[in-house]
């Protein structure tokens, strides 16, 4: 349905033709039924538009259109039009949530009028949803995913983006990185929010039971399976399908997977009867699924059915800048869950946590800030005491820090490096000599 479209449902056909070229003439879209069955089929929650139906027509009455209307969308412009007879029923929908009405017979431009009201109160209706979207959308995103630093801002920025979509989504990214937080909170910002989420690990399945796992089974089936069961892709209806660890799938399951998400339709094993999906696919990979095609172990042609909008989350050594929020975001977190008082976390420590190196990235730091909340992590708890910080060595950590970050942004290049820091080619060689930063740890990111 386009934008500003009038349905009308009447079931006399010179009143569907003179509907139509009265709003053709006023400059509205119209779509006319002559059943309120075939009508409602058209309407959804984001309809465009509004509906005018006749109060008396067989079958389906306009009533009825009304109330199963308002149940697609309570805020749906209903506008009932009705005999002289009919006027006392009219007032009592009107309570029940239709729109306006009018009486029989009346002028076009009365009808054009009351429509042009209802279409922008709908426009208005919209706009306001997407409004209130987006800033519940920002919010949750803002406080799943923390850190303000450039890869961070634009992680947020694509993910928005795709929420508000209900495409196919891929998600890699080192071990600890998040990947399962970001699959998670997709499905709480988009449109399939109230559905279920559910997650597969592919790694922790045996080859012999992944297909039962994915598509369920009939009785009988095979030896063991004494009564049907559903499987994970029927259960994800409506709602996420998170394949996480998908590079471990066998080729021979990757080619079965290819099928069923391709045609969005599963065949339980056993049956013969095809059930239609409506799931939204989330694949999460720590590998680099193009080297693992270019190995042989993974289809191209399922990469590219699940890479339709792909996200890469960065390690922690690339948003240094974020790990002094982050820590501490995760102090918080974990007083929460020991119930322990949110303890103070000095300055010094969240400098000598930016300089660390986190081949862990996220995961690692949550274990250290579990440790810090519970007094086990005694290098931290040194540092807090004041013991072997100083000046000098916080200066030195925060400088570490930022050649390190600065070299990451620019994807291991020195020259841009020392250029956006001021530096000379020869001062920035010294620091890094000096902070053990060797240039060989960023040969393949250049």
């Amino acid at each position: 349905m386009t934008r500003d479209c009038v349905i009308v449902i009447d079931d006399e056909e010179h009143l569907r033709i003179t509907a139509a070229q009265t709003f053709d003439l006023a400059g509205l879209d119209c779509v006319c039924f002559a059943d309120g069955e075939t009508a409602l089929e058209q309407i959804a929650r984001s309809f465009a538009g509004v509906v005018v139906t006749d109060i008396r027509m067989p079958g389906l009455d306009g009533v009825t259109v009304l109330h199963r209307a308002l149940e697609i969308d309570p805020d749906l412009p209903v506008i009932l039009v009705t005999g002289h007879g009919d006027v006392d029923l009219a007032v009592s929908c009107i309570k029940d949530g239709a729109y306006d009405f009018i009486e029989k017979p009346f002028k076009p431009d009365r009808l054009v009028t009351c429509v042009q009201r209802a279409l922008e109160k709908r426009r208005l209706t919209l706009e306001n949803r997407v409004l209130q979207q987006e800033a519940g959308t920002a919010d949750i995103i803002n406080r799943r995913l923390i850190g303000r630093s450039a890869v961070m801002t634009r992680l947020q920025d694509q993910l928005r983006a795709v929420a508000a979509t209900d495409v196919d989504v891929l998600i890699t990214g080192a071990t600890g990185t998040g990947k399962e937080l970001v699959a998670r909170t997709l499905h709480a910002t988009s449109d399939r929010a109230a559905g279920p989420f559910v997650h597969i690990n592919c790694a922790a399945l045996p080859d012999a039971l992944v297909e039962s796992e994915f598509f369920g089974h009939e009785a009988g089936a095979f030896p063991g399976a004494t009564r049907a069961r559903f499987g994970k892709f029927e259960h994800a209806r409506r709602g996420v399908l998170c394949l996480d660890e998908i590079d471990s799938l066998a080729p021979a399951l990757q080619a079965k997977l290819l099928h069923a998400l391709q045609n969005r339709v599963i065949t339980r094993l056993g049956s013969n009867d095809p059930i239609d999906l409506d799931i939204r696919v989330i694949a999460i990979s720590k590998n680099n699924l193009e080297d693992d095609i270019a190995a042989g172990t993974f289809r191209k042609d399922l990469y590219y059915l699940l890479n339709v909008m792909g996200l890469h989350l960065p390690d922690l050594s690339q948003r240094r800048d974020d790990i002094p929020r982050l820590f501490s975001a995760l102090v918080a977190q974990a007083a929460a869950r020991y119930r322990r008082a949110v303890p103070d976390v000095p300055g010094a420590i969240l400098q000598s946590l930016a300089a660390r190196d986190w081949p862990g990235n996220v995961r690692e730091m949550r274990n250290v800030a579990d440790r810090f909340v519970l007094g086990l992590e005694l290098g931290l708890c040194q540092a807090a005491s004041g013991e072997d910080v100083g000046l000098a060595s916080m200066m030195a950590a925060h400088e570490k820090a930022l050649i390190v970050s600065v070299i990451s942004a620019n994807q291991g290049r020195l020259k841009p490096t020392y250029e956006s820091l001021g530096l000379s080619r020869k001062s920035l060689y010294e620091k890094m000599q000096k902070h053990g930063i060797a240039r060989e740890d960023f040969a393949d990111e250049g």
